[in-house]
């Protein structure tokens, strides 16, 4: 007997073995039992999930002996001849190659003829969003009103691409990706059926490399077995598929453990060294950071790790070593730098500069607590209430109270001590929220530090801002005002009258502009140079600007 691909040869025969379409199966099987099948199904979804092999399932159901049925015996001569793909009833046309209008026309022809020998003609279109807009015009008429023993059932990738008109004269079903744990599970069987020997790791690598279609999974299956025979082993599957070992990626994420960022680099180089893909390294560290998270968040969520046992073990252990928040920048960095690669002349340089990044956001390992490496700012006093209306009424809203902040505990924040005053500063607090959250920033460019008492910090507002703060923005504010003080702060915010001493970041920033300005004003000014070349040209000094520091190594020409 001739050789067939697994994915051929495992393909699910009745509605019992088909895998990951739950939703579908319930609802033809339903149909069937009831006797309701309808004219015209559209199946659509990604590639090798089963809309082909469920159309064929859909024909045997209609024209089996014992049919229609929800359960065809698989038996009689139309089951057989529909599964080998010869029955005389049921016809697959390939809607890239058929696709004109003449095509449709001649089976619109067929259409009219009875059955030779089943209940229905069943016509399996695959790819139908190729037809083109004439056919599908002359397919309209029929599709509106067929013969009673014509069933159609279209497949397509690009369901956005056919008309309203034909979508809304089909039953349509959306086939979902399969989950990583179903596709272990039919790898598992079929490499069972095989004699195949392959470990969880293994199937993990493959499930993970099909992206959800298990004809990919039943695809790298064979590879893996023609590569290095029926002992699939996870060393032989990594070089197959181009991943980087388990090992080395450990390496690199182990040395940003540890902010050793020379030997993340180090263990970088290795990777490079050995050709894997880029985008699917970096790719691998967004879905560890990832799996981090939710092993963080939800200790019990071992359904949420698609995962070998062994590999969730691992993710956990890291994750009980890191905080929450340091796993979030983490994953926000390789986010930044998987996104970076795709326009970089030099992608390796992205993921190095990223790498180097998330080594500074470390653990101290003896202790457990945060680093926090960004800059720290040189705390301003508070600044007297005078200037400031706490906001009881917003726009004519009697329900709007002040809008407070619980507070949001952090990695960084250290536990307030009783009696020790608190710092803070503010202009680093909007500084900080404009560098995460420009369109948050923006709003605090016009606010003002009021006042400290005890951990609840007080901020001056205009009514506009007010009614602009968001829940999800208040939060992203308290953050940041535990990050830059290193305490657990509460925020509230009142409506800044702006007549009172309470300067706001702009304009701070505005007389910090303008001070610069007037002493560059007065130096240049006070150049003997600058003094004789006004007096020669009886001119005045309009601007002045500081020149760029220029680089030690560079010369002039």
């Amino acid at each position: 007997m001739e050789y067939q691909v697994s994915a051929r040869k495992h393909r699910p025969m009745s509605f019992a073995e088909v895998s990951g379409q739950p939703h579908v199966v319930r609802t033809l099987t339903n149909a069937l039992s009831s006797g309701r099948p309808a004219h015209a199904y559209l199946f659509s979804g990604m590639r090798g999930i089963g809309k082909t092999t469920m159309a064929r399932i859909l024909a045997k159901a209609l024209n089996c002996e014992q049919g229609p049925t929800a359960t065809p015996c698989l038996k009689c001569p139309s089951c057989v001849e529909i599964g080998r793909g010869g029955s005389f009833d049921v016809m697959e046309i390939d809607g890239a190659s058929s696709n004109s209008v003449d095509d449709i026309r001649e089976m619109r022809e067929t259409v009219k003829t009875s059955p030779a020998r089943d209940h229905y003609r069943v016509y399996i279109i695959d790819e139908v969003h190729m037809l083109s807009s004439a056919a599908f015009n002359a397919l309209l008429k029929t599709l509106e009103e067929p013969p009673s023993h014509v069933v159609f059932i279209f497949a397509t990738t690009e369901s956005h691409k056919i008309p309203q008109t034909i979508l809304s004269r089909c039953q349509h079903f959306t086939f979902r990706r399969i989950s990583r744990r179903e596709v272990m599970d039919q790898l598992q069987r079929v490499a069972k059926a095989e004699g195949i020997t392959i470990d969880e790791r293994s199937l993990s690598a493959l499930a993970r490399a099909s992206d959800g279609s298990m004809r990919d999974a039943l695809s790298l299956l064979d590879q893996a077995v023609a590569f290095g025979g029926k002992k699939v082993t996870s060393d032989q599957l990594l070089a197959l598929l181009g991943s980087v070992p388990g090992e080395l990626l450990h390496a690199v994420l182990r040395a940003v453990w540890d902010q050793d960022a020379a030997r993340a680099l180090r263990a970088l180089a290795e990777v490079q060294d050995r050709g894997s893909d880029l985008r699917q390294f970096c790719g691998e560290l967004v879905e560890y950071a990832r799996n981090m998270l939710v092993a963080k968040i939800v200790p019990d969520g071992d359904d949420l790790i698609e995962l070998a046992p062994e590999e969730q073990a691992e993710i956990k252990a890291d994750a009980a070593r890191l905080g929450l928040e340091q796993i979030q920048d983490l994953s926000k960095i390789f986010l930044q730098a998987e996104e970076g690669i795709r326009t970089s002349v030099h992608p390796w340089f992205v993921v190095e500069m990223a790498v180097v990044k998330a080594s500074r956001l470390g653990k101290d390992q003896s202790s457990g607590t945060r680093v926090e490496v960004f800059p720290q700012h040189r705390p301003t006093p508070p600044v007297k209430p005078t200037g400031a209306t706490e906001v009881r009424h917003v726009s004519g809203s009697p329900s709007m109270k002040p809008a407070t902040l619980p507070p949001h505990t952090l990695q960084s924040a250290s536990a307030n001590v009783p009696g020790e005053p608190i710092s803070l500063d503010w202009e680093a607090v909007v500084s900080r929220v404009n560098a995460d959250r420009p369109n948050i920033g923006a709003f605090l460019e016009n606010s003002a530090m009021i006042r400290i008492e005890g951990d609840m910090v007080t901020v001056g507002c205009p009514s506009s801002t007010m009614m602009m703060l968001k829940e999800e923005y208040q939060k992203h504010i308290g953050d940041a005002c535990n990050a830059v003080s290193g305490r657990v702060l509460r925020v509230k915010f009142v409506r800044l009258d702006g007549a009172g001493s309470a300067k706001t970041v702009s304009e701070i920033q505005s007389a910090r502009d303008a001070a610069t300005d007037h002493r560059l004003r007065e130096e240049a000014l006070a150049n003997p140079l600058v003094k004789e070349a006004l007096a020669v040209f009886t001119g005045e000094i309009k601007e002045v600007r500081r020149r760029p520091a220029v680089p030690q190594d560079s010369k002039p020409d």
